[in-house]
C-alpha cells in the first residue's frame, strides 16, 4: 500500500544526496544568497532567464536535507517556466507548507507534494521554504540576501 509518509523520506534523502541543478551558473545571470539563521541553511540561487522564461536555474550551499532536497525540487519544478508559472508554484507551495487546514489538489502540486510532510515539522518548515522565498526575491528583482527571520 502507498504510504507517503515513506515517499517523503525517499524523496528528501535522494534529492539530498544527489541533488538536481546544483552548482553555479556564469553570467550574465542573476544570483541572490539566502540563509536561515536558525538552522545555519545557506545556499545561492543562480537564475538565467530568456524573455520572461526561466532558461536554467541552478543552486549552491549547504544545509540539512530538508533544505537541499526543496531546492532540488524547485529548480526541477520552476525550469522553463515562465516568471508568472513559477510565482503561481510558489504560492501553491508556499500554501502547501503553512495553510493546513487548507483542502489543496496534491496533484496539481506534482514532485513537490511529498514536501507537504514537513507541515508535520513547523520548525523545519523555514528550511523547506529558503530556497522559494529567495527565488520569489530574486524574480522581484530584489538584491539583498533573504533571510528566513
Amino acid at each position: 500500500m502507498f504510504d507517503l509518509k515513506d515517499l517523503y523520506q525517499e524523496v528528501i534523502v535522494d534529492h539530498n544526496r544527489s541533488p538536481r541543478n546544483f552548482g553555479e551558473l556564469g553570467p550574465p545571470g542573476r544570483k541572490l544568497e539566502g540563509f536561515n539563521p536558525l538552522c545555519g541553511d545557506r545556499l545561492t540561487l543562480y537564475l538565467d532567464q530568456d524573455g520572461d522564461r526561466i532558461a536554467d536555474i541552478k543552486f549552491n550551499g549547504s544545509g540539512c536535507a530538508i533544505s537541499i532536497a526543496s531546492a532540488s525540487l524547485m529548480t526541477e519544478g520552476v525550469k522553463g517556466k515562465s516568471v508568472r508559472e513559477a510565482e503561481t508554484v510558489f504560492a501553491g507551495f508556499h500554501e502547501l507548507l503553512t495553510c493546513a487546514d487548507l483542502d489543496i489538489d496534491m496533484t496539481r502540486m506534482g514532485k513537490l507534494a511529498v514536501l507537504a510532510g514537513v507541515r508535520d515539522y513547523p520548525s523545519r518548515v523555514k528550511c523547506a521554504t529558503l530556497c522559494w522565498h529567495t527565488l520569489h526575491a530574486l524574480l522581484a528583482g530584489d538584491e539583498a540576501p533573504v533571510s528566513t527571520e
